[in-house]
């Protein structure tokens, strides 16, 4: 089957199977910044942003999504022109292996959309869904305080 989506800001036709998963689709099409952890939903590693709102991409079937709004990480920034989010990951030395970073970064733009200056525990219920296996969070807990200032001082 073909279907429209819009991802991050782009119209795109993509042919896939009906039996896919948002996840899949994605990566096949070249998003691979949209990484496949569990398949369960457990860990956050494939986590988009759907109409605004945080979701597990591999827990959402394409065909449910056609014509709308996806973002993922490369859409909130890019190497050559990173959010202040990403920024303050790097900086804070939040991104040991870098696999759960795009799921983290997408999470906490939209923590940071809703909540402009969240406190330790509105950080900890925002990235719950998401796994790092690496950190320890101490630093994704200072990342996210320091894209707070960021996101503030750049009006992102």
């Amino acid at each position: 089957m073909k279907g429209i989506f819009i991802i991050n800001s782009e119209k795109k036709e993509l042919e896939f199977e009906p039996h896919k998963r948002l996840l899949d689709v994605l990566r096949e099409n070249g998003y691979t910044e949209v990484k496949e952890g569990c398949r369960e939903g457990e860990c956050g590693a494939c986590v988009v942003l759907l109409d605004g709102r945080p979701v597990n991409s591999c827990q959402v079937l394409a065909a449910s999504v056609m014509e709308r709004e996806i973002t993922t990480s490369k859409g909130i920034g890019s190497l050559h022109n990173p959010h202040p989010i990403q920024e303050a990951f790097a900086e804070a030395g939040a991104v040991q292996c870098g696999f759960c970073t795009p799921g983290m970064v997408v999470s906490t733009y939209a923590l940071l959309s809703e909540n402009p200056t969240p406190d330790d525990e509105d950080i900890k219920y925002a990235l719950s869904g998401n796994i790092c296996r690496c950190t320890g969070y101490v630093k994704i807990i200072k990342a996210v305080k320091l894209a707070s200032k960021k996101v503030k001082e750049n009006g992102k």
